[in-house]
């Protein structure tokens, strides 16, 4: 284990690249691969190359962008390029993407010679305030999101939010889903300075960025392993990981973007606090609004809905076969390890179908 990962962090923008070009600088690396999709390849990597202060070799690693790439089968033919390249215990993989490539990567790092140092450099927002942050490295199974992994932190995030100038507007909205998670789980104000946005500009953004990596750094630092706290940071993912799963493999579904699908959560998990917490209908109704105000509303049928429920079970946060949902007793006072009924969670599904269109 390197010097560093006692202290793994996050740093921004030129502090960023000053402190990881002292960190390789320090360790005695044989050789960096940089992990990148093809996304990441076109619009990051020469940025990334340029910053770059380092005489060590180096090779770059490149996967199909995208979810349905984030398998077994990737990381064991990246298994196999590493050892093809010559990747011993000495070696470093840098990250450099988005969520995928993040969750994947440090995955890759972790199994690899019982485990290589690997830094993540994530290129989205969702990224930047969540995947790259707390160590949870991890594939899916078919459908089923992240159900294989190990909990691991990166020995430094680096976040160069130079990158989210070449994000669609969708995934700048995936992001902003688990900044709003973050306000609805543990600050009020923070949620409500981030629905006072009128647009998604990175200058705006970068304070806000700064506070939702604090938010989650300082949950995953008291419960490291998810034993309680952390459970607070799977608000809107019960549902939201199935609702996700179940347009990924439906073939005559358009797949969503995580943050898409978490936001549906959230606006499902509302309705819940609200009939079991005594959540505020007002503040229940002002998520709903807001949520579907940036979003949109993803139909859903109840054909659809039966199948998202029986997606539920696979839910890695299940014990002992119950499923555990996290709800909200008020904005900022999240309820772990909840109970709930399937058909309140078709009732939860009727709230959220129910508003029109464009209200």
């Amino acid at each position: 284990m390197t010097k560093a990962s006692a202290e793994s962090s996050v740093f921004f923008n030129e502090k960023g690249y000053e402190k990881f070009n002292h960190f390789i600088e320090q360790e005695s690396f044989t050789k960096i691969f940089v992990l990148v999709d093809t996304n990441t390849h076109v619009h990051c990597l020469a940025p990334f190359l340029q910053q770059l202060e380092t005489n060590i070799p180096l090779e770059i690693l490149e996967i199909d962008a995208g979810e349905e790439n984030k398998t077994l089968d990737t990381c064991s033919s990246l298994w196999d390029t590493l050892s093809h390249l010559g990747g011993d215990r000495k070696s470093l993989l840098v990250n450099l993407g988005g969520g995928v490539v993040t969750d994947l990567g440090g995955f890759v790092a972790a199994a690899f010679k019982r485990g290589i140092a690997c830094v993540h450099f994530p290129t989205t927002l969702l990224a930047m305030v969540d995947a790259a942050l707390g160590g949870k490295n991890g594939v899916n199974l078919g459908a089923l999101k992240n159900q294989v992994g190990v909990i691991k932190k990166p020995e430094m995030v680096i976040a160069d939010t130079s990158f989210l100038g070449t994000l669609p507007a969708a995934e700048m909205r995936s992001g902003l889903a688990e900044m709003l998670k973050h306000g609805l789980i543990a600050d009020e104000d923070y949620w409500n300075r981030l629905n006072s946005l009128k647009e998604l500009g990175i200058t705006d953004l970068e304070d806000l960025i700064k506070e939702s990596v604090v938010i989650k750094e300082k949950i995953v630092k008291e419960d490291p392993l998810e034993k309680g706290l952390r459970k607070s940071l799977n608000f809107g993912h019960t549902l939201g990981h199935a609702i996700e799963s179940f347009f990924l493999v439906d073939p005559e579904k358009q797949k969503l973007l995580h943050g898409e699908a978490v936001a549906a959560g959230m606006v499902l998990a509302a309705f819940l606090s609200s009939k079991l917490e005594g959540f505020p209908i007002h503040k229940r109704d002002e998520i709903r609004n807001s949520i579907h105000s940036m979003y949109g509303r993803i139909t859903i049928s109840i054909e659809d809905q039966e199948k998202i429920i029986d997606l539920l079970k696979y839910d890695k946060k299940n014990e002992g076969g119950k499923i555990n949902f996290v709800l909200l007793r008020k904005i900022g006072e999240p309820v772990i390890d909840r109970e709930v009924p399937n058909s309140l969670i078709l009732e939860a599904f009727r709230f959220y179908l129910a508003l029109p269109e464009n209200e």
